[in-house]
């Protein structure tokens, strides 16, 4: 008879900051609670689970019977729980600091709940970089998991890959396991008797241990699979069948870790898993490997040369999308000031949250499209620069190249606002914030070309909510989506980037435009450009509450100045945002199309923010507003998602001078709001 294998079982369960409550409760519904409580019925089944920091405080303080659930597994031995970052960064691209405070914060918050400290943690998206070995050993974790392709990388063979190695960096160590790709491919997918019946062949191989560990929502939430796991009983049977063979043991990472030597020493080049590596390429390059891909495939040759084909790794994202780089600065930047405070309090968890991932890059499971996602963490950033700008005060108007790109960026501010404009030549605004709101307005993503665009074009026309069931490969369309909705933009969704329209001519983007910082007095900035053989003259101020621009048009021929915001809103249609005419009339929400050929007074209404945007023109300017989406694809299919209200402004110039201003007051007392008014 063989030795037993011992089933190292673990689940990841996770949910974004700022993620909608009803989501949070559907999963718990459809996943988290029928999956702890079928495992509660085994106490013999032994098993290790994450939580992120986030998540497990909103189990702990909202749902206090499924806490003591776990709570008693823990204290029987059943369950191990890991830690990690507190609010699952990827900590590879956060400072080294930061690491160290992350995860000290969800030790100190297992250990409330739970008693005990973490012996191994989950790093969030399996992004693994070496420079994380220290924080990791710092913070008292002495294990944590990771794809068995980050192990066959190196050029390890499958075979040996059932045990657990030891890595180290900065003369710290730790030890690191790899996680089974074929049983995350078969747990729950294949017939639960099959599934043991591959761990029992495993034992009869020699294998000391069968290791997976995967995301829990693929035990109820993915499609399909919530009849498949608990309506037709393959979690229960899963565990009968492993708790009945004798050549199928289980255990928690930490009891198999004590009772064996490791295998050695290993080090781990920087990658996340595979389908990741292929997410962080730009189109091109995508394309490229996905054509490798395709051809070991054909050839039969790509079980040996998978580890050859790496795709690219998680940083990319920032380099691939501007917005999320521009975040990621930012967040840099403010923990550095938050460093310099000898006490940081309730600070910390703020920086915390403006650093969990999901919002900074984009795959199948990433959130760059998800505007909710995004906002969680501004929301957390403005709040953050705000009480530093209280206790460590900065300049008004600060100028420096924030972002890497090559261009210096001026930060403008006042007690009110904030703004930020890239030196690019565009004298536009691709950042602006509210103290009050705790928004930024201009927090929106460029339409751009994706690679998975591609699955759109080959895929069958199929109906909305429809789809092709593979876990990776599906392509629903949860939305009516045609070609057009698939175009790039030719230039960055940034406000206030203006054109200069002469009639019987094309459309000229005005690009030219120089600071003149001789001419700026507080919290404004002034600008001039050359253009059809005159001149335009800009000036960007912050007055209180209000954005104030001024454009003075110098020796230009007849046509018309035009100028484009992009406004993102927390409400993007239906009563809950809408626009308000200076009558007071309601013409139609967000996600509507609005034409007024004269306009001097516009509210942009949001109930949702709990603010609005009231904009005054001088002279009227004709006004077109539509809602702006953009295509990603998620686990569920295609997305047509809204991230902002575009409104082009247009003023008639004659020959010779002209001026036009506009002004933007941010307001967030609901008080001040026209519609709230009347109707009271």
């Amino acid at each position: 008879m063989p030795r037993p294998i011992t089933l190292l079982f673990g689940v990841h369960a996770h949910q974004p900051v700022g993620n909608f409550a009803s989501v949070i409760d559907d999963a718990l519904d459809r996943c988290y609670r029928p999956f702890l409580r079928t495992l509660h019925r085994f106490p013999d089944f032994r098993f290790s689970v994450h939580f992120s920091g986030w998540l497990l405080g909103e189990l702990c303080s909202r749902f206090p019977q499924d806490r003591a659930l776990v709570a008693e597994m823990v204290g029987r031995g059943q369950v191990e729980l890991l830690g990690g970052g507190d609010t699952e960064p990827v900590l590879a691209a956060i400072p080294a600091r930061d690491r160290l405070n992350q995860l000290q914060t969800m030790n100190a918050r297992i250990g409330r709940h739970f008693g005990g400290t973490p012996q191994g943690a989950w790093l969030a998206e399996r992004a693994w970089e070496a420079t994380v070995v220290p924080a990791l050993a710092d913070s008292g974790i002495r294990y944590t998991v990771l794809d068995d392709y980050h192990f066959l990388c190196t050029g390890l063979e499958a075979r040996v890959l059932d045990s657990h190695y030891t890595t180290e960096e900065d003369g710290r160590a730790i030890d690191v396991f790899p996680i089974s790709e074929a049983l995350r491919y078969r747990i729950p997918f294949s017939l639960p008797e099959d599934a043991v019946a591959h761990l029992e062949h495993l034992a009869q191989e020699g294998r000391a241990a069968a290791i997976y560990f995967d995301d829990i929502e693929k035990f109820g939430i993915w499609p399909e699979t919530w009849d498949w796991v608990y309506g037709k009983g393959w979690l229960e049977r899963f565990i009968q069948g492993v708790l009945a063979s004798p050549l199928i043991g289980t255990a928690t990472y930490s009891e198999f870790r004590a009772s064996r030597a490791t295998r050695g020493l290993i080090y781990l080049p920087t990658v996340s898993y595979v389908e990741m590596n292929e997410w962080t390429l730009p189109p091109g390059a995508a394309a490229h490997y996905d054509r490798l891909v395709r051809q070991e495939k054909e050839a039969g040759s790509y079980a040996s040369s998978k580890p050859h084909l790496r795709g690219g790794f998680w940083r990319n994202f920032l380099s691939r999308y501007p917005e999320a780089n521009w975040m990621h600065k930012r967040m840099l930047e403010l923990s550095e000031r938050l460093s310099a405070l000898p006490e940081p309090g309730a600070l910390r968890e703020l920086l915390h949250r403006a650093q969990a991932n999901d919002a900074y890059w984009h795959g199948l499971f990433g959130g760059l499209y998800l505007p909710h996602l995004r906002r969680a963490v501004w929301r957390s950033l403005i709040e953050l620069e705000e009480a530093l700008d209280a206790k460590l005060p900065r300049p008004p108007i600060e100028r420096r190249d924030v972002d890497l790109d090559g261009h210096d960026e001026i930060m403008l501010h006042n007690a009110h606002l904030a703004a930020a404009l890239r030196l690019d030549g565009g004298a536009s605004i691709h950042e602006l914030d509210s103290y009050a709101l705790r928004h930024n307005f201009c927090d929106t993503v460029t339409r751009r070309r994706e690679f998975h665009h591609r699955k759109f074009h080959e895929a069958p026309r199929a109906a909305p909510g429809s789809g092709i069931a593979s876990a990776h490969d599906r392509v629903g369309f949860r939305h009516a989506i045609s070609a057009a909705d698939l175009i790039a933009d030719a230039t960055a969704r940034t406000s206030l980037a203006d054109c200069w329209d002469t009639e019987g001519e094309p459309m000229r983007h005005v690009s030219d435009y120089a600071l003149d910082a001789a001419a700026a007095p507080l919290h404004a900035l002034e600008f001039s450009c050359a253009l059809a053989g005159g001149r335009v003259r800009k000036r960007i101020a912050l007055e209180g509450r209000r954005l104030e621009i001024h454009w003075r048009l110098e020796g230009l021929p007849r046509g018309r100045l035009v100028t484009r915001l992009n406004l993102s809103m927390t409400s993007c249609d239906g009563y809950s945002g809408r626009y308000i005419l200076e009558d007071g009339s309601i013409p139609c929400g967000f996600g509507q199309s609005l034409a007024q050929a004269s306009c001097s007074v516009l509210t942009l209404d949001d109930l949702e923010l709990g603010g609005a945007l009231d904009l005054t023109a001088s002279p009227a300017a004709q006004l077109a507003a539509e809602p702006y989406h953009t295509v990603s694809l998620s686990e569920a299919g295609f997305e047509k998602i809204m991230q902002a209200a575009c409104l082009t402004l247009a003023w008639e110039a004659a020959a010779g001078a002209a001026e036009a201003r506009l002004s933007i007051e941010l307001r967030s007392s609901p008080g001040d709001n026209i519609a709230r008014e009347q109707e009271d």
